[in-house]
């Protein structure tokens, strides 16, 4: 074994008595440990928050979007189009065909988006999870219905299934000129809701109707907003964008869903990774409580370090022995952080200890997703405090050395 390291392990595990320097060590390996432990916890709960929100999120961001890059629609009937609906990695191929309108019930307005969704859409075996009241039914009767967002449904206490009340959808006219009644210049439709729907902000303000209802409405027989595609299980999707995006052209963007909710992803990932650089500067302030308890070491161990270098010790040595020392705290209380930020965890994702509400989880649990990646950077990320830390003391433990030999 080095020597330095071995002389530090006795001084880190001695059987003397309680010391000062002992309570400080102490105390500063339990702000690692805390520390650490906060680390592993925060960046899996948020890993946990991604999955659910990006899961809720993918109920209706399809694997790929394919959009115009100029204008608002254009036509999906190309040979192109028709190739790619026939490829036999196409799960749903759903053409969309949405814009801004006016929704009115019972005399209460609101503005919102209309969907309209071709019938490849309803695939989506995960739609019925996303319903609060009624059902994800397009068509009743050969009629068409609406599903609305929970947000337009808080906004005019609509009731699903009613039958007396329709949704009033108003959309500008196109080309009209200026009308002497104003109403002129809207093309209005009425449509019945069959449920109400809520997945997260973004998409809660949603009307989805049948295609065939906005094309009517927008009087747009052919064009489409976007065509949206999900793929087999087993795709590789970020090949399948390069692939279509080189074969596509410039005229369309292909985005996959981190792209087609940037603000979301972006989101998440600052907090995230605010909470760490926050976590850390605390683990920082700990690991540098260390220096003070190595300098009070070093007056201590005067005599030591006077008797190993009357013995032929460099100044290498004493400061390995130092160094060593602040790394075994450091390490000590960074590996028991982890094993309990990792019990924790576990203890979190099959007991639900930390309940939270408004979310649509499992039992009203924060959710956890324990990453070992994760472990890696915390570990390596307080090495690297650690080490900074036990060279500054290091290198104060040598500081005044010849007048430590003369006290001899």
């Amino acid at each position: 074994m080095n020597t330095s390291i071995f002389i530090a392990r006795r001084y880190l595990v001695s059987s003397k008595k309680m010391h000062v320097i002992n309570i400080i060590s102490a105390v500063s390996m339990a702000g690692v440990l805390i520390g650490t432990a906060a680390l592993i916890i925060v960046l899996s709960v948020f890993n946990g928050l991604e999955k659910v929100i990006i899961g809720q999120n993918s109920n209706f961001a399809p694997d790929l979007r394919i959009e115009a890059r100029l204008g608002k629609s254009f036509n999906p009937h190309t040979a192109y189009f028709d190739e790619l609906h026939k490829n036999p990695h196409v799960f749903s191929f759903t053409q969309i065909l949405q814009d801004k309108v006016m929704i009115q019930y019972r005399e209460k307005p609101y503005i919102g988006r209309i969907t309209g969704v071709s019938e490849e859409f309803l695939r989506n075996r995960k739609l019925d999870s996303t319903i609060l009241e009624g059902s994800f039914a397009l068509h009743t009767n050969n009629s068409p219905m609406a599903v609305i967002g929970v947000t337009v449904h808080n906004s005019l206490a609509v009731s699903p299934g009613n039958t007396v009340y329709p949704l009033q959808i108003y959309a500008p006219r196109r080309g009209a000129a200026s009308a002497i009644s104003p109403g002129d210049e809207f093309i209005t439709r009425s449509i019945y809701t069959s449920g109400v729907f809520s997945i997260q902000q973004d998409y809660d303000d949603m009307v989805v109707v049948p295609i065939e209802f906005t094309r009517e409405l927008f009087d747009e027989p052919v064009n489409v907003s976007s065509l949206d595609i999900n793929f087999k299980k087993g795709a590789d999707i970020t090949a399948i964008q390069n692939k279509l995006q080189a074969e596509i052209g410039k005229d369309f963007t292909i985005k996959n869903r981190q792209e087609q909710d940037t603000s979301l992803y972006k989101t998440l990932n600052l907090e995230k990774w605010s909470v760490f650089m926050i976590l850390t500067f605390v683990i920082i302030i700990a690991a540098f409580n260390i220096v003070g308890s190595l300098t009070i070491l070093v007056i201590d161990k005067r005599k030591d370090i006077a008797i190993l270098t009357s013995l032929g010790a460099g100044k290498i040595l004493i400061q390995g022995v130092f160094f060593f020392e602040g790394l075994m705290i450091s390490l000590t209380g960074c590996l028991i952080g982890i094993v309990l930020g990792w019990v924790f965890c576990i203890l979190q994702q099959h007991y639900g200890l930390i309940q939270v509400g408004g979310m649509n989880v499992p039992n009203n649990a924060y959710p956890v997703d324990i990453k070992g990646g994760d472990f890696l950077l915390v570990f390596f990320t307080v090495l690297a405090i650690a080490a900074i830390a036990s060279g500054i003391s290091a290198r104060l433990s040598i500081k005044g050395l010849d007048d430590i030999k003369q006290d001899l």
